[in-house]
């Protein structure tokens, strides 16, 4: 192939559609557990997540619900990814080569935005979130009904196999994915570009700039016991019953059971089977939907 301005055009355009079509093969699991939050700026706060409102009987004026501040921020990452096509395979048309590598760079790319959140939620039990605790703790600071500081728990701890219980029907789920740029194809293929003078490699690449940070820990169960129907149980009894400030409850639906590929089998006895261990009818059956992530493993 003659090295020219025309033909590299043209081979630009075909590494980026075969990059597109990466992308679109790429897991979008992240979706079941994060909000997606557009930003404008390196950083944004979130103080506003030191409360949930909560709506009471309107008597005299109106009662302003200033929300709890808390220093809670999330800053932005930058990620890339960048391939080299030496200027030999170009001249020679030893271009074949490229293709699955510019499709799995797709690919690749697609699936950070899973490894970013599941790897936050993983990390959950030794992370802190808003209120200066673990995301998965057992003395979350809550005000009773009678407004003095009680402590909740959103974890039974354990040393095995992380696994979660999650309501993913809430406005904001329990991991945030704060995105100000997402993955862009760029290219430096010019003949006077340095990176092809000096070494005859051409460079094709993305980047992006996102991070991840944690929502409400009310609205999810972290635990490291064995997955089986007795602390399945326990999961769904704590998150049903949890309650925010003043001993409000908060209508909590766990309707989504999270788990790594090594604990699949146990959570689709607890999930599909019609019996339980004993012979029993299984209570448990259908209650929730069923994901298995392999960036949990």
């Amino acid at each position: 192939m003659l090295v020219n301005a025309a033909n590299l055009d043209a081979l630009r355009a075909g590494f980026k559609t075969t990059f597109q079509n990466g992308l679109g093969q790429a897991s979008s699991m992240y979706t079941s557990v994060a909000t997606l939050v557009p930003a404008s700026t390196k950083e944004q706060k979130f103080g506003w997540l030191g409360k949930i409102p909560n709506v009471r009987e309107w008597i005299g004026p109106r009662a302003v619900q200033n929300l709890t501040q808390h220093d809670y921020t999330i800053r932005e990452k930058p990620w890339e990814l960048t391939i080299g096509v030496d200027r030999d395979d170009i001249e020679t048309d030893n271009l074949g080569i490229y293709t699955p590598l510019f499709t799995e760079m797709g690919m690749s790319t697609g699936a950070k935005k899973d490894d970013l959140v599941y790897g936050l939620l993983k990390n959950g039990f030794a992370e802190e979130c808003y209120d200066g605790q673990f995301y998965f703790d057992t003395d979350h600071p809550v005000l009773d009904e009678d407004g003095n500081v009680t402590t909740v728990a959103n974890t039974d701890g354990g040393a095995g196999a992380p696994w979660f219980l999650i309501d993913a029907s809430r406005a904001l789920k329990p991991i945030i994915l704060q995105q100000r740029k997402d993955f862009e194809f760029v290219a430096r293929d010019r003949l006077d570009d340095s990176n092809v003078f000096s070494n005859k490699e051409f460079h094709y690449g993305a980047d992006a700039r996102m991070n991840v940070g944690f929502g409400f820990w009310q609205f999810a169960w972290g635990s490291k016991q064995t997955l089986n129907a007795a602390n399945y149980a326990t999961a769904r009894a704590a998150l049903m019953g949890m309650k925010g400030d003043y001993g409000r409850p908060l209508g909590i639906k766990p309707g989504l059971l999270v788990v790594p590929p090594s604990l699949e089998s146990a959570a689709r006895k607890i999930l599909n089977s019609e019996y339980a261990a004993g012979g029993e009818t299984n209570e448990w059956k259908g209650t929730a939907e069923l994901l298995v992530v392999p960036w949990l493993a």
